[in-house]
């Protein structure tokens, strides 16, 4: 059974892997098939499937790294994840669903920081050889608006 602890555990992990620059790694927290998308409250409660950002793949999370990595230009920054305790909405041997909120401070190359997203993951968790895998993650932001500064994963 997939339990509070594991997806806490889970979260911390993901958030250090992002926060500490280690953004190769990120797209290993996700199942092959998975989707992950950034979207805002009102998009979402619209049930509007686009997103500020899309990907149904690992595949694509890979290219949005080497992307960031070698193609793309945007100013130097890093972020720090605070994340809330998850709300397990379901969970079984093999699955779960839950939601967490988040706050992403973003500290650019200057120093300075600010607030630079808060939210809520919707998540759907899937045990994978023995591993907890993200099947799906949907960042839902609070703010309508977008910094166009939105490199990095949140």
């Amino acid at each position: 059974m997939i339990d509070l602890l594991a997806l806490c555990a889970f979260n911390a992990a993901y958030a250090h892997t992002i926060d500490s620059d280690a953004l190769e790694q990120w797209p290993d927290y996700f199942t092959e098939d998975c989707h992950y998308r950034i979207t805002h409250v009102e998009n979402e409660r619209e049930g509007l499937a686009a997103g500020i950002v899309y990907a149904d793949s690992r595949a694509m999370l890979q290219d949005r790294i080497a992307a960031l990595r070698e193609a793309n230009i945007y100013e130097r920054q890093r972020y720090r994840h605070l994340l809330g305790i998850p709300l397990l909405e379901q969970a079984s041997t093999d699955g779960a669903e839950a939601r967490t909120p988040f706050i992403v401070a973003r500290i650019m190359a200057t120093g300075q920081t600010e607030v630079f997203a808060t939210g809520v993951y919707q998540d759907r968790f899937v045990q994978q050889d023995g591993q907890l895998k993200l099947q799906s993650r949907v960042a839902v932001c609070d703010s309508t608006v977008t910094d166009t500064l939105l490199a990095l994963p949140l």
